[in-house]
């Protein structure tokens, strides 16, 4: 017979799984905005600079800030009071009233105090975009997946450290090639650092979206294969898709920074101030001179501008090759299947218990009964 306490075991996991929304019955009111609480008061809180101004003197700023701590404080026990709670408690839930009088009383301040009805806009729809992000990052367990891919970080890198190794002679073929090319170098090093921080992210995006295509087919096997509980939930399969793409990037990040570090050590071997000056090529901001071995080597923003380049297109290959490579496939989704077949009987598990405890709960001999 499943008790609460046997329950909440089981939600744990999941939540250290970074998976909560394998949680039945999870309630953005109960179960996401209540464990950003304290952020929620804090941002509160520090909303009543919205009264204030830097052309006031001290003691105006001063009491403008203790008015609007009254006002917000007030507001929010008013509603408590309409809410069947105390005057100063802290909310339970977060429906709509709270999280109304959350976005909108803090940018009625510099309204009230100075006519400030641009700031209204912008105030409002700072706090509705950070309740946005507290409704993405806690219901989606975003922060819970990062922990628990920093708790195998060893692991994964081992693993990825591995494919890196057995993928850099076919990386080589090409990548050497890019690297010792004039052209290449005349592309990278004028372009602004900005776009290559652009570059970065863009196929990073491409990349992600290319495993979100390809991922509903992988969990469907998957599932089959673990063969336990009834089928998954849209929103439930779009929590296990998140957090394999934060495994996904963590294994990208490790192969293409190391290929990104071996170009850098390479370039310093190879490419000498002769070289740029032969071939045309602004060092750009910075660049440092060095010995090894009575041999001089010369390390530049050109030449990590370079490296960073071909990392990107590195890091692009490695994480489609995850999914469409037999041998980096299998690698990949080898460890990731044990792992989602064991939280998948431990949810077949949890569905039983809860089964049985409204099962107990409702039954005339049962706790609940009258």
């Amino acid at each position: 017979m499943g008790t609460p306490a046997e329950l909440e075991r089981y939600e744990q996991r999941f939540r250290r799984a970074g998976l909560p929304l394998l949680i039945e019955d999870l309630s953005p009111t109960h179960d996401i905005f209540t464990r950003a609480t304290p952020l929620l008061v804090l941002v509160f809180l520090a909303e009543i600079l919205g009264a204030t101004s830097l052309n006031w003197p001290t003691w105006k700023n001063v009491l403008a800030a203790f008015i609007a701590l009254a006002v917000l404080v007030g507001g929010f026990g008013v509603l408590n009071g309409l809410r069947g709670r105390r005057f100063w408690s802290l909310p339970t839930r977060f429906g709509i009233p709270e999280l109304a009088v959350f976005v909108l009383l803090p940018a009625l301040l510099p309204v009230v105090s100075q006519g400030q009805f641009r700031q209204f806009f912008g105030v409002a729809f700072g706090n509705l975009l950070l309740v946005g992000v507290v409704y993405v990052v806690v219901g989606y367990g975003l922060i819970a997946t990062m922990y628990w891919s920093l708790r195998r970080l060893a692991g994964d890198l081992a693993d990825s450290i591995a494919s890196m190794v057995r993928a850099l002679p076919l990386l080589l073929v090409f990548s050497l090639v890019l690297f010792i090319n004039t052209e290449m170098w005349q592309v990278f090093t004028g372009m602004p650092v900005e776009f290559i921080l652009f570059s970065v992210a863009a196929f990073t995006l491409l990349s992600t979206l290319f495993l979100m295509v390809r991922l509903p087919k992988e969990l469907d096997a998957i599932e089959r294969d673990a063969d336990s509980g009834p089928p998954l939930r849209r929103l439930q399969r779009l929590n296990l898709s998140v957090s394999l793409v934060i495994r996904q990037w963590v294994q990208t990040l490790v192969v293409s920074s190391g290929v990104g570090l071996f170009f850098v050590a390479f370039g310093m071997l190879a490419i000498n101030r002769h070289i740029y000056e032969t071939w045309d090529i602004d060092p750009g901001g910075w660049a440092y001179d060095v010995q090894l071995l009575g041999h001089p080597m010369v390390i530049s923003a050109g030449l990590v501008k370079v490296a960073v380049g071909i990392a990107n297109f590195t890091g692009l290959y490695y994480s489609i090759a995850l999914l469409t490579d037999s041998s980096y496939r299998e690698e990949f989704l080898d460890t990731i299947t044990a792992e989602l077949r064991d939280l998948f009987t431990a949810r077949a598990e949890y569905l039983q218990l809860r089964a049985a405890t409204a099962y107990v709960s409702q039954s005339p001999s049962g706790p609940m009964a009258k």
